[in-house]
């Protein structure tokens, strides 16, 4: 009974570490920069973020007031 137990306990332990290792390596900062292709206010992120991926960017968003594409990538 007490080995049962132990080994549900490590099984358990091992699943929290598991998770939390898997947790920080998908954070990931992100660097954003503004588009050199894009011309013009954004007003869809689809338009933006075509622009971002010819560009090797992983992504692309309207920001700011002005609404300008900026691209973004793991740094």
């Amino acid at each position: 009974m007490e080995t049962k137990v132990l080994k549900f306990s490590m099984f358990l332990l091992f699943l929290v570490l598991a998770a939390d290792v898997a947790v920080k390596i998908t954070e990931a900062k992100l660097c954003w920069s503004r588009s050199k292709t894009f011309h013009g206010l954004c007003f869809t992120n689809s338009s933006c973020e075509a622009k971002c991926f010819n560009e090797s960017f992983t992504g692309g968003m309207c920001k700011g007031f002005l609404q300008r594409c900026y691209c973004c990538i793991n740094c």
